[in-house]
């Protein structure tokens, strides 16, 4: 029992023993790490102690012989006191407090010291660099603005002889052109006597004026000669070729008002002016586009001009159409109101034709004063002939329309007109048909004729006086005249095709009665027969007789029937 507690004691002490250590290990690399973070800190601060703001400012000392430039020397030489006396030396005493803590092993205290120490070294050493670039603007000034007016000096030259070059190019401007070159000339003059002054404060304000009049100057060589060129030449040439135009054309009485030419003349005339008289103290601004919108709106003017022209001849072409088309049509549409009253009493017309001839006559009437409307506006000269061409191709659209509508009721009416001379014609046919059935029953001269032709021939000559009934009428129907001119017709087709059927079985059937009288005295049979045919014959029952005769005589001679045909057809065809 006793070895269990002093083993045990022996482990707790050995542990005790343990965490002793690694904490000890742990407080000093603490310590290791505060006190390199303290040194890293004073390196800084030293590196502040021996910034070149010193040596920098020394070199203005030499160089202080105006009294800006040593108020300036006198100011950074306080500011950089302010550093070397105050600011670091307090750094210094935060750095010992720091490391008296540490000592002291109050990490915390420690910690909060440090961080202080991190922001007042880089605030002093932010300070320190803006006064060593304030120091160094002055000290490398001369090397940087002798670097910055060789290339305005290039530049100069460079647009100098541009302009000497094309100096013919500037017109009246070239004097002022060139009095502008002394004006920069002066100003690197200017430069000089600075620099050897050391004024340095001024110098950054001289190179800026040249680098800018430099720059208006590159854009005065580059607009100025086309300014001259477009204002001075183009459009003044482009005005009087517009105006001799427009002259002309107004005279020729073209419509131009729309245009306002003669006001934007006078207006591009005015802004011509305002750019050379601005042009002669070289304010070049916008000058350039101003004087390519006129060039674009004279050009444009040409086109109008131009597309006037084609549009008045499109305009003369389609009114005269108009006209000849208006005029044949009001003297048609006149023409038929004044046979209106004919044209009732002699057809049945329906209200709706006649509304429609009407509604026609409205919208004429309409059209003639739209019309005239658009004359008058053409000899006033009130509109332009591309408003005046579309007016007109309205009209035309509703002449076509009216012409349409006139069409359709007038079709109606021909229709009607054509469909009696039709009538009158067929009439003439049907009554032609009746006669020539008549006269081959009269050439033939049938032994009987039988009553159901005669029935037949008196239906036809009934339906032909229907059809007079209908032409004497007035107003005529012409739908009813039509059924009786259909009718008649189909009767006397009928009655003219049963008289060639009839005669054509009569005729045959007395030749096959002829032929067969060769037999009569060999064949009892074929005799009686025959004398049967012949009284059939003779009572009108003309396809009986010449079915009889020829069934007899094909048991004499076959093929009778087609032997008749070669023998008698020609006699056939020739009678009909």
């Amino acid at each position: 029992m006793d070895n269990i507690i002093v083993i045990i004691g022996a482990a707790l002490g050995t542990t005790l023993i343990i965490v002793l250590v690694i904490l000890c290990i742990l407080k000093n690399r603490k310590k290791k790490k505060y006190k390199k973070i303290i040194e890293n800190l004073d390196y800084q601060k030293n590196r502040l102690d021996t910034s070149p703001v010193g040596p920098e400012l020394a070199k203005i000392e030499n160089l202080a012989s105006n009294e800006k430039l040593e108020l300036l020397y006198k100011n950074w030489k306080e500011r950089l006191n302010d550093i070397k006396e105050i600011q670091i030396p307090k750094i210094t005493d935060m750095l010992i407090e720091a490391e008296y803590s540490l000592s002291k092993t109050d990490y915390k205290s420690t910690m909060y010291k440090i961080a202080k120490l991190e922001m007042e070294i880089y605030k002093v050493r932010a300070t320190s660099a803006f006064l060593l670039n304030e120091i160094k603007d002055i000290t490398n000034s001369e090397e940087r603005n002798r670097a910055s007016i060789t290339k305005l000096k290039a530049k100069y030259r460079d647009l100098y002889e541009k302009f000497e070059e094309t100096q013919n190019e500037f017109g009246e401007f070239a004097k002022v052109v060139s009095i502008q070159f002394e004006t920069i000339a002066k100003r690197f003059e200017d430069f000089e006597t600075l620099m050897e002054e050391n004024e340095y404060t001024e110098v950054p304000s001289i190179l800026k004026v040249i680098e800018e009049l430099l720059k208006h100057m590159e854009v005065v060589i580059e607009e100025l000669p086309s300014i001259v060129l477009i204002a001075e030449g183009i459009l003044p040439k482009k005005i009087e070729e517009i105006i001799d135009i427009y002259n002309k054309m107004v005279t020729a009485g073209y419509p131009l008002d729309y245009l306002n030419v003669e006001y934007n003349i006078e207006e591009a005339k005015k802004k011509i002016t305002d750019i050379l008289d601005r042009a002669k103290v070289l304010n070049l601004e916008d000058s350039l586009f101003e004087l390519k919108v006129l060039t674009e709106y004279f050009e444009n003017l040409f086109t109008d001009f131009e597309k006037e022209k084609v549009i008045k001849a499109d305009y003369d072409e389609a009114n005269k159409t108009l006209s000849t088309k208006l005029k044949k049509i009001n003297n048609l549409v006149k023409d038929i109101f004044e046979q209106m009253n004919d044209l009732k009493q002699m057809y049945s017309l329906n209200e709706n034709d006649i509304n429609s001839l009407y509604i026609v006559k409205q919208d004429l009437e309409k059209l003639n004063e739209d019309y005239e409307t658009l004359i008058t506006h053409t000899s006033n000269h009130s509109f332009a002939y591309s408003k005046l061409t579309e007016e007109i191709e309205n009209l035309v659209l509703r002449l076509s329309d009216i012409e349409n509508k006139l069409d359709n009721t007038l079709n109606v009416i021909g229709n009607m007109h054509d469909d009696e001379m039709r009538a009158r014609q067929q009439l003439s046919e049907v009554e032609d048909l009746l006669k020539n059935s008549q006269k081959q029953i009269r050439i033939f001269n049938l032994p009987v004729i039988p009553n159901r032709y005669y029935v037949e021939l008196k239906e036809a000559k009934d339906a032909m006086k229907e059809i007079i009934k209908e032409l004497d009428k007035k107003p005529i129907t012409v739908e009813t005249l039509n059924t009786r001119v259909d009718t008649a017709r189909d009767l006397a087709l009928k009655l003219y095709g049963k008289t060639k059927e009839m005669m054509k079985t009569a005729m045959f059937a007395e030749m096959a009665i002829v032929y067969g009288n060769r037999y009569r005295s060999s064949e009892n049979n074929l005799d009686r027969n025959l004398t049967y045919s012949e009284m059939l014959f003779y009572k009108g029952e003309y396809k009986k007789s010449l079915e009889l005769t020829i069934n007899s005589l094909n048991k004499i001679e076959p093929g009778i029937y087609d032997k008749l045909l070669k023998l008698y057809g020609g006699k056939e065809r020739m009678s009909e």
